[in-house]
């Protein structure tokens, strides 16, 4: 089927694209109100975009529920200037579900989902103690397209537990890291335990020799 998004539905064309682009690392950002609120919220239209300087990018849809249409976490990352990324893994996907819920603002996801913080180490915004991993950010533009925001946030400090860094790179250890992604629809995610896909990256010369071999078709 080929679909004109000039004559599609909103909700169709986000199913296409929440399909098709996938699967998404998931971002469970802390954030921290003007009134030092800690707010917890996972997002999927999340990857990183430039190494120098280290940017990551983060959509962040419009709430037409609330007053302002502004989701927490977008306003605390405008008025506060700083977010932590912690990544989502295996043994702690439940609760990064919790944390989705749409909580009345004055409760507490994190308590909820029963994590706990840990202070970071270059901005305000604790991190998660349960996430194996985590980047400091601060935000270095914030686009507005409507009531949605796409944040892009420079990477100021990055945690990583010591038992999934190998010290030659330094590397990060995906393959024991087990995180997790994001598929279509609510309730689908795919884990990455088991599920490595080794292909080796050719340059020039190695293409050359590898168009000669003969492949199965």
């Amino acid at each position: 089927m080929n679909f004109n998004f000039q004559n599609t539905s909103a909700r169709t064309i986000y199913n296409l694209i929440n399909g098709l682009v996938a699967p998404r690392p998931i971002a469970l950002i802390t954030s921290l109100s003007v009134n030092g609120q800690l707010n917890a919220a996972p997002f999927s239209a999340y990857n990183y975009l430039c190494i120098n300087p280290p940017i990551i990018g983060v959509g962040i849809a419009a709430k037409p529920e609330s007053e302002d249409g502004i989701k927490d976490t977008a306003r605390n990352i405008e008025t506060q200037k700083e977010f932590v990324v912690n990544v989502v893994t295996e043994d702690m996907a439940q609760a990064m579900n919790i944390c989705g819920i749409d909580f009345p603002s004055r409760i507490n996801e994190l308590e909820k989902a029963g994590f706990s913080t840990e202070i970071s180490t270059v901005v305000h915004v604790p991190r998660i103690k349960e996430a194996h991993a985590a980047l400091e950010c601060r935000l270095y533009e914030m686009i507005h397209l409507g009531q949605s925001r796409i944040i892009l946030g420079e990477v100021v400090a990055a945690f990583v537990e010591d038992q999934y860094i190998d010290s030659q790179g330094p590397y990060v250890l995906a393959e024991d890291l087990h995180s997790i992604g994001r598929m279509n629809g609510l309730d689908n995610y795919v884990h990455t335990r088991d599920a490595f896909l080794k292909i080796k990256r050719l340059n020039y010369k190695e293409w050359i020799e590898y168009s000669r071999m003969p492949h199965e078709s």
